[in-house]
């Protein structure tokens, strides 16, 4: 009878599993491989695991029902946010990751006019290809771009640019029109 009583009541800690099961799954796919991450994230993973979670709301009873639907409400709320952000969470993800071994490589250019840059990202399909650059601007000059969201041409960059952001100080992402590289523009 106690076993039945446990039963029918509303569990919390699903929409909790859920929440935390869809970021570490939309996360691990888009910070291991933007192009193809986020597309099997939204279209192979959402489906199932939704079809699944329906199967248990119209199956339950009572709490249990109200357990299940809770779970999908949250997995549906978090993957849209997730997907909503998918560039920023990877850059922050791909940056907390692997951060030092960019800084090195980075740091081991010879200073010219220029930033210190290396390529930190890029995606593309059929021979489109957007480059994205890890640059170290030692004076923090591209912190008022990254700020303002702004595009244009900035000091030390030779192309022009759609985006800039601030991975930390004096770090920065820089993301290059689509079919330009730093040399194309040199």
């Amino acid at each position: 009878m106690v076993e039945r009583a446990e039963e029918d009541r509303f569990n919390w800690r699903l929409p909790i599993y859920a929440a935390v099961s869809a970021s570490l799954v939309f996360l691990s796919l888009v910070i291991w491989s933007y192009d193809f991450g986020d597309l099997f994230y939204l279209f192979v993973i959402v489906p199932i695991v939704s079809i699944v979670l329906i199967i248990f709301v119209f199956r339950g009873r009572g709490h249990r029902r109200l357990s299940a639907l809770s779970m999908l409400i949250v997995f549906w709320v978090i993957s849209w946010g997730m997907t909503r952000h998918t560039y920023d969470l990877r850059t922050i993800g791909r940056w907390a990751l692997w951060s030092s071994g960019y800084k090195a490589q980075v740091l081991a250019q010879p200073a010219n006019d220029g930033l210190q840059h290396a390529e930190w990202d890029g995606w593309g399909f059929a021979g489109s290809d957007t480059v994205v650059y890890v640059v170290f601007d030692p004076t923090d000059s591209l912190a008022g771009a990254a700020k303002s969201r702004a595009s244009g041409k900035f000091k030390g960059i030779p192309c022009e640019v759609p985006r800039v952001r601030r991975l930390e100080s004096q770090w920065y992402s820089v993301v290059l029109y689509t079919d330009t590289g730093w040399k194309d523009c040199s």
